[in-house]
């Protein structure tokens, strides 16, 4: 294959990244809502999206399986489909049971597109894998990023009843990735069928990638936590659907920017600091956040919007450190740090979510920005070079 097509096939499977996370962030800021619309609680609407996330976050793993046995493009095509048209059409659906049944189909389908899409990147790059992985990653983050602003401008300006028009999107996206994303099989890829339990076993037995799923997993702390439950809290103040799509969107946007950097920041200071960095400083943050959010809050969102930035900053030095640590099961690690991750978050924040209206979502926040603190402790036992992963 030459280089011009795998620099299209890469250049197309962020373009899809790109569009497919846009629906990942597109129900946090008009979820409160919605809940409004269907009489629903902050407590039920957050188990709705954790259902959603725990169907299609933890089997990505399966998926990565998969992914790595088959060689074809079926997952990311189906993946990418679902989750392009189910989300946007949750948005006006007329009662609870459909809202769960769209948002889950929308959660598997960026979970059977993402493990996949994460393995053909190593497979369409050469040298420049690094570069690669880091642009897929921020496209990724900065469709996360637009979510809530199309989602929120959309629902104030048009309406709830229009949101499922842009499904229309995803539809004519799928059908153009048949014919810029080339078959594997048109590769000299050697084919390695992987048992299932002895993959398994392999991979949850390596100490450096468990230090690499907890880091992922504190990271989706912060940003789930953040996302999710804040979006409550200004929706009680009296903020409008567009005012919090805006914040999340620059949060993520901090995010997105973070991503790109961050593979600079690895090669000139090593990956142990870009990893402690993200964890550690994202909690005086959030302290200094709580104490000024009602009296002083322009100030606050800017600690917001930096919050993103921080937090995201280690994504793509540790989805490609996970991929070098296990190089056989690129798309299984990437189910892992990218997809594993969220499914335990949310069945925390499923818990977590009941107990809001005793302790409050800002002393919830504090709590949970500390957790990251806590397991920096760890990333002593990585390298801090990617290079010697």
């Amino acid at each position: 294959m030459d280089t011009k097509t795998k620099n299209r096939a890469v250049a197309w499977l962020t373009t899809a990244h790109f569009t497919g996370d846009i629906f990942s962030g597109f129900l946090n800021p008009i979820m409160p809502f919605i809940a409004l619309k269907l009489s629903f609680s902050i407590a039920i609407a957050t188990l709705i999206l954790s259902i959603a996330q725990i169907c299609g976050s933890l089997i990505q793993p399966i998926f990565g399986f998969f992914a790595d046995n088959i060689y074809k493009r079926t997952f990311i095509f189906i993946g990418i489909l679902l989750a392009t048209t189910c989300t946007p059409i949750a948005v006006n659906v007329p009662n609870k049971t459909l809202l769960t049944i769209f948002i889950v189909l929308g959660c598997i389908g960026g979970s059977l597109f993402h493990p996949q899409a994460l393995g053909f990147i190593p497979k369409f790059s050469d040298k420049n894998l690094m570069h690669n992985m880091s642009l897929f990653i921020t496209a990724g983050t900065l469709g996360f990023a637009f979510g809530p602003i199309v989602s929120a401008l959309t629902v104030q300006h048009l309406g709830f009843e229009k949101v499922p028009y842009l499904a229309l999107i995803g539809v004519i996206l799928t059908f153009s990735m048949f014919k810029f994303v080339p078959r594997l099989e048109e590769t000299n890829q050697t084919r390695t069928k992987y048992q299932f339990k002895e993959t398994f076993k392999e991979i949850l037995t390596n100490k450096k990638m468990l230090i690499l799923i907890a880091i992922g997993s504190m990271k989706t702390i912060i940003i789930s936590s953040c996302t999710i439950f804040l979006p409550f809290l200004w929706r009680d103040m009296g903020k409008s659907p567009a005012y919090i799509g805006k914040l999340l969107f620059l949060f993520i946007l901090a995010g997105s920017l973070a991503s790109y950097l961050s593979t600079f920041a690895e090669k000139k200071f090593g990956a142990r600091p870009v990893f402690i960095a993200s964890m550690t400083l994202t909690f005086p943050l959030m302290i200094i956040y709580t104490l000024i959010y009602k009296t002083h809050p322009t100030i606050a969102n800017s600690l917001f919007i930096l919050m993103g930035f921080i937090t995201m900053f280690a994504q793509p030095v540790t989805m490609v450190m996970a991929q070098k640590v296990l190089p056989k099961y690129k798309s299984i690690a990437a189910g892992f740090i990218n997809g594993f991750t969220w499914g335990i978050v949310s069945i925390l924040l499923t818990t977590i979510s009941f107990t809001i209206i005793n302790i409050g979502i800002p002393k919830i926040l504090l709590i949970l920005s500390f957790l990251p603190v806590i397991f920096a402790y760890f990333v002593k036992f990585l390298p801090n070079k990617i290079e010697e992963a």
